[in-house]
């Protein structure tokens, strides 16, 4: 089953080498606008904002006000709002109703390219945020993260599935692997849902330094994104933004061969 690329930009995700997501985290705005501008001398495909550090998260005038600031040093690059909550791996806890309010509002900004929606943050959320981001031109990233262990195969596709079912554009899976042999079950869970029919292009990873692999050869059983570092991870096992593109130039060219 062939993947149906998602153009963004000048990005197209799914098809061809993987695409690099640099992650800003920092707390405030002079320190998060130097890792914007030190991201950019790495040339991602994709910045991701990891809004749940910003000391001044709940003030969505501040929030809005530092989008745009962003925005307008990315150029072409692809912008990806998140805000992870503490329950899957981030740095804040925050309502659903704030959580939906702030999604919105930076969806309606116009601003940004891409949201990340938290699948299984309440019923229905994920549906009513697919809605609201596709009628302002906005891409959804449904993701799910856990952190504690791996799934099982059945287990991990399922979710994924639902996330397609569910409107989003790109379905995400993080999980904890404890072995080596997590890491397979991540790995044959994404090209299980790709053999099963979905064509959406999909994120997955094994965290940790035992998944690290799965960083850099996801693309082999289907994953169409990964996350590299600049100034500070944001999820276990990133690797540095150069060596991850040096990796890809390798294994990609020989893919193509």
């Amino acid at each position: 089953m062939n993947v149906e690329g998602l153009k963004v930009r000048t990005i197209e995700f799914g098809i061809g080498k993987p695409k690099i997501c640099v992650p800003i985290v920092a707390r405030n705005r002079e320190d998060i606008l130097f890792q914007v501008e030190e991201a950019l001398k790495r040339t991602p495909d994709c910045i991701e904002l990891r809004i749940d550090w910003f000391e001044e998260v709940s003030d969505t005038e501040k929030v809005l006000e530092l989008v745009k600031e962003i925005r307008e040093r990315l150029g072409d690059v692809v912008f990806l709002f998140t805000f992870r909550t503490a329950k899957e791996g981030g740095e804040a806890t925050i309502g659903c109703e704030a959580y939906r309010e702030l999604c919105k509002a930076v969806c309606e900004s116009g601003y940004i390219d891409m949201i990340d929606v938290e699948a299984y943050m309440e019923e229905g959320l994920l549906t009513e945020l697919v809605d609201v981001a596709h009628s302002h031109h906005v891409f959804v990233v449904a993701s799910n993260h856990d952190f504690l262990e791996t799934p099982f195969e059945e287990d991990i596709v399922n979710r994924l599935q639902f996330m397609d079912q569910s409107g989003a554009d790109i379905p995400k899976i993080a999980v904890m692997p404890r072995n080596e042999r997590d890491v397979l079950t991540l790995l044959s869970a994404t090209l299980r849902y790709r053999e099963l029919g979905g064509v959406k292009p999909v994120i997955t990873m094994s965290m940790g330094s035992i998944g690290t692999v799965s960083r850099l050869a996801g693309e082999v059983f289907g994953s169409a994104l990964t996350f590299a570092v600049v100034n500070r991870a944001s999820a276990p096992g990133q690797l540095f933004v150069d060596d991850v593109k040096y990796a890809l130039d390798i294994m990609y060219a020989k893919r193509e061969e």
